[in-house]
């Protein structure tokens, strides 16, 4: 007696169901960023900050005290803001964070044959759970899950673990997958550091130290209460920071390493990027070069809060000129550093 199960393999064939249950769709790798709006209007945006901010490891407070404030405050307030701010970095293509992401998907996909390659994003769509999706009823069983950030934290790469795994949870026939860290001072990622400041430079001049220029290495902030849990942020950003000075063949110390993007009462990391730029302004710097490398794909905070605000901030307090040096994108150096972790995260199944 065949039970229905061996009758459904037997009889069926080769179909799409079979060869999904089969397993044989190869391997697939999931870059993942953080998230975005679908449109830079308040409605989006109050969809995508009411998941961005309800998710425990980016606000690790209690969600009996935290929702009030997000459902009766944030989201009554930010969202007409937000979406005014979008409104002004926003591309034909969509919202630079999407269309720098599925680029680098793109591109990763040309470099990486045999290996389907997509993008996802933490919060909003598309999602990392509709992506797997996708993948586990093409027959894919092979994931690497490349996290776009740099430096590792609890708020952005173990969130980005949280919804692989939860998926896993979710499902009977699961993924041999691979969770990707971060890479602080891999030297791809530091070398495309390296080459877009030299680039810049050899078009407007090396800073003059002596004379009072600065390079500016401004990353996200984290809440200082994270880094006193133990978060290992603040360390792979110091990392960071020494190993592109290095890169750069300038002493340490060189490089002035800020922190950006805070918002409510809680003490965060810093110095701020904004609190930096007035000073320096104050002081009369002759000029200041910028650069996120925390940001490996342009977005809000680095067009509009380091481009347009910190821009306004320095030069009004009566700085010099101010530079923002691009790095990431679709760039060869990005992508370099992307290949050179996606080939270690898929080591042994290319």
């Amino acid at each position: 007696m065949t039970n229905s199960y061996d009758s459904t393999v037997t009889e069926a064939g080769d179909t799409p169901s079979n060869r999904a249950r089969s397993g044989d769709g190869g391997a697939a790798l999931l870059l993942v960023n953080l998230g975005t709006p679908q449109a830079p209007e308040p409605g989006p945006v109050r969809s995508y900050l009411r998941e961005f901010l309800s998710d425990r490891r980016v606000i690790e407070m209690n969600p009996l005290l935290w929702k009030p404030i997000l459902e009766g405050v944030i989201l009554r307030v930010r969202p007409r803001q937000t979406a005014r701010k979008y409104r002004t970095v926003w591309l034909d293509q969509g919202s630079p964070l999407m269309h720098y992401t599925r680029e680098q998907a793109r591109l990763l996909g040309e470099r990486l044959p045999g290996v389907r390659v997509e993008a996802a994003m933490r919060y909003g769509e598309p999602s990392v759970g509709a992506a797997l999706d996708r993948f586990h009823a093409d027959g894919v069983r092979r994931v690497a899950v490349l996290p776009a950030y740099p430096q590792y934290s609890a708020s952005t790469v173990a969130s980005i673990n949280d919804a692989a795994s939860a998926w896993i949870g979710r499902n009977r026939d699961g993924f041999e997958m691979r969770l990707h860290r971060s890479f602080p001072v891999s030297p791809a990622y530091i070398d495309a550091l390296a080459v877009a400041l030299e680039a810049h430079w050899a078009r407007v001049g090396r800073p003059n130290f002596l004379s009072g220029d600065r390079v500016i290495v401004s990353f996200h902030s984290i809440p200082v209460a994270m880094d006193r849990a133990g978060d290992p942020y603040r360390g792979e950003c110091r990392r960071t920071v020494a190993a592109l000075e290095s890169r750069l063949g300038l002493a340490l110390g060189s490089l002035t390493a800020t922190f950006q993007s805070v918002f409510g009462t809680a003490q965060w990391l810093g110095p701020q990027t904004i609190d930096e730029m007035a000073q320096l302004g104050g002081e009369r710097c002759p000029r200041v070069d910028v650069i996120c490398p925390g940001f490996m794909a342009d977005c809000l905070e680095t067009l509009e809060e380091i481009d347009q605000l910190n821009r306004e901030a320095f030069t009004e307090a009566g700085g010099g000129d101010f530079h923002y040096v691009p790095w990431a994108n679709a760039s060869p150096g990005a992508v370099d550093a992307l290949e050179e972790q996606a080939r270690i995260a898929l080591g042994g199944w290319l």
